[in-house]
């Protein structure tokens, strides 16, 4: 089977599962253009910083519903629903994998699936065909863990597993809210240079400068004060290997300063870039 090009996707605001923006209309043919490239995967393991533990955690129930974990949006967006199939036996077999990566790692009989998770894949692939396996973020771990973390599940890449980690490009909500209602306003310079400096850097395997991103990434604790929403970068790279670029395969910006970027990984990122 071909390996499964590791993913990082920016999930931005959940209104992302309702309204229209260039970040939506990527997610929409994304799923797609897996199932026509590599053929529909037989599971998709998430990453999201909004389920975050002291040590990494499967969530092994056998089905998934959407959580609704925020507040002051619309009606609509709670009405949304995405009842998906679990993946018991990849929980398992997943946390059996962690341990003996020295990381730790646990199976749970929980459920439910955070905006971070089903806001991407309602998108992706609208009727939940594929099975989700939510695996949680260890907000505290440096992104050399993160990256070890994606290294011992990169053998499920080539088993049909998609792995994804969620997050966000860039993610100063305090910066974004101050100016929310700023539809179309230009890309700050800091964000770009920010954006910049992970493309180049990944497209030249250089992932010790990015897993040092916060000393040496121009503006980076302005685009993170805090840092989960990236995190799950470095497991989805760690996945794809060292040897491999990273590629963008999307990039967009919200009111000028949430950028939406997606990244994939491996010997068949390549074949996501348009």
């Amino acid at each position: 089977m071909t390996s499964l090009p590791p993913l990082y996707l920016s999930h931005g605001s959940p209104m992302i599962a309702i309204s229209r923006s260039p970040a939506s209309d990527f997610l929409d043919g994304l799923g797609a253009r897996i199932d026509a490239l590599f053929g529909r995967p037989r599971a998709v393991l998430v990453v999201s910083p909004h389920s975050s533990t002291r040590r990494p955690m499967l969530l092994a129930a056998p089905h998934h519903a959407a959580i609704h974990d925020f507040g002051g949006f619309p009606a609509e967006l709670y009405e949304q629903r995405y009842d998906a199939q679990g993946a018991p036996a990849l929980a398992v077999e997943v946390a059996q994998r962690l341990v003996q990566a020295g990381l730790g790692g646990e199976a749970v009989a929980a459920g439910g699936l955070d905006h971070g998770i089903w806001t991407l894949l309602q998108r992706m692939w609208p009727g939940a065909q594929v099975p989700v396996l939510p695996l949680t973020l260890v907000p505290d771990w440096s992104p050399a863990r993160q990256w070890a973390v994606g290294e011992a599940l990169a053998p499920l890449a080539g088993q049909g597993v998609l792995i994804v980690g969620s997050g966000a490009m860039t993610h100063n909500l305090r910066r974004f809210f101050g100016q929310r209602g700023a539809v179309g306003r230009p890309e700050e310079p800091d964000v770009a240079a920010f954006r910049d400096w992970v493309v180049e850097h990944a497209a030249a395997r250089d992932w010790e400068a990015l897993r040092q991103y916060r000393s040496q990434a121009p503006h980076a604790v302005e685009q993170h004060p805090t840092d989960e929403h990236w995190l799950p970068f470095y497991i989805a790279a760690g996945a794809g290997g060292s040897e491999w670029p990273g590629r963008r395969i999307h990039a967009s910006v919200d009111a000028g300063l949430l950028a939406m970027d997606a990244f994939a990984f491996g010997p068949e990122a390549h074949r996501l870039v348009d």
